[in-house]
């Protein structure tokens, strides 16, 4: 059985952040990976990560970041005299958007805008206004998802940008992005989570080039990112495209919502958004929106809960019940492979109802602590006997304070 995991106090947000720029220099990391409830304060620790950098460069930023605050950069003027032309207003005095005008960032946000959403664009550079269409409607009030999901996009624009060494982002050393996804439905958190993953290791391979002895030459000049989310389905799929890069991933808490912080490594134990994970599972069972990816989420919790008991394979965990050779066929066969996350398809009412039975017997067999960061109903039969076991949640550890 592996070791307890080790937690890490910081009695203020400026420790926390120093920290995670250790990660990110003195560890060698290129990415740190955060799971944190709604309430933590994400969105604060994201723009203190941005402030330490400023203190450190003589006000000079070297954050590039994506938070609640990025939406306001935006704003609607919805022609309320006219009722006609509705215009999405950028604010130009912000450095997040040094340079957009002379880059021409329409055709890199079109390919990602066609990935999710059906509708289009059109940027006035002189009046720094967004207007958007559908079909042969023009100057339309996109939907709240849909205005995020544009805002998405154009910051995966820039930071493609960054990437190709635009002058204009040069100053950027580090980007910081907190939940990126509200609005969002699962089939599209998939792919907007896939999508960045591709674009975070472009970041950390990024190069320049300089002179050397007359000579001109290719060095590393990586971007580090720092992730942060209350989504454990798309932290999932982000773990999982990262898994062979070189990263940290922490669950990260403010106990009773006080002025300390927590950082819970979970890296050599089971992970703790897994549990998060199944709370997902439970809710999507109840609901009946139940996707082929989610027999990937829910072996991926077996393997978990197998290697946490010492087991070594996930089939231990339904093993001595009924139907456990039936089931066991049924999570290998309707987890394998990647069409499962990247081309999620709704179930059939059988497979619905095999999933249901399956996530029932390991829920007796488990009595697991849920946490309450969804409201889950609950799935099992009433008939159901309980065996009581002890949770794979990991044990409280030794707590290193910064």
């Amino acid at each position: 059985m592996r070791g307890k995991p080790k937690i890490h106090r910081f009695t203020n947000m400026r420790k926390l952040v120093t920290h995670l720029r250790d990660d990110l220099t003195s560890g060698n990391q290129d990415f740190v990976l955060l799971f944190a409830y709604n309430g933590t304060g994400k969105t604060r620790l994201s723009m203190e990560f941005k402030e330490t950098g400023k203190r450190k460069n003589g006000k000079k930023p070297d954050t590039l970041y994506f938070n609640a605050f990025t939406e306001d950069l935006f704003s609607w003027d919805n022609d309320l005299e006219n009722d006609n032309e509705r215009r999405f207003h950028i604010n130009s005095d912000s450095k997040f958007f040094k340079g957009l005008k002379d880059l021409a960032l329409e055709e890199r946000i079109g390919d990602y805008l066609s990935r999710y959403a059906d509708f289009h664009f059109d940027i006035d550079y002189d009046k720094w206004t967004i207007s958007f269409r559908k079909s042969d409607a023009i100057h339309i009030k996109v939907s709240r998802g849909e205005e995020n999901i544009f805002i998405w996009c154009l910051f995966m624009a820039i930071c493609e940008l960054m990437i190709d060494g635009a002058e204009s982002y040069a100053w950027v050393k580090y980007v910081y992005i907190d939940d990126p996804i509200s609005s969002l439905d699962d089939n599209n958190a998939i792919a907007v989570a896939s999508d960045l993953a591709k674009m975070l290791r472009r970041a950390k391979s990024r190069t320049r080039k300089v002179v050397v002895g007359g000579n001109q030459a290719t060095v590393p000049d990586p971007i580090k990112t720092v992730l942060s989310t209350h989504h454990a389905l798309f932290f999932n799929v982000v773990c999982n495209e990262l898994k062979k890069e070189a990263h940290k991933k922490y669950f990260l808490d403010r106990p009773d919502r006080g002025a300390v912080y927590t950082l819970r490594a979970t890296d050599d134990v089971p992970f703790f958004h897994h549990v998060a994970m199944l709370a997902e599972i439970q809710k999507a069972a109840a609901g009946g929106k139940l996707y082929t990816y989610h027999f990937n989420m829910l072996r991926s919790i077996m393997e978990k809960t197998a290697t946490f008991f010492g087991n070594d394979d996930f089939s231990s965990c339904i093993h001595g019940i009924k139907d456990e050779v039936l089931y066991s066929r049924a999570l290998n066969l309707l987890s394998h492979g990647k069409y499962a996350i990247y081309e999620p398809k709704e179930m059939v009412d059988d497979t619905k109802k095999l999933f249901r039975e399956i996530l029932n017997a390991f829920l007796t067999k488990y009595q697991f602590a849920l946490p309450d960061i969804v409201a889950v109903p609950s799935v099992a039969s009433a008939a159901t006997p309980v065996v009581e076991a002890p949770a794979p949640i990991p044990v409280p550890a030794p707590v290193a304070t910064t």
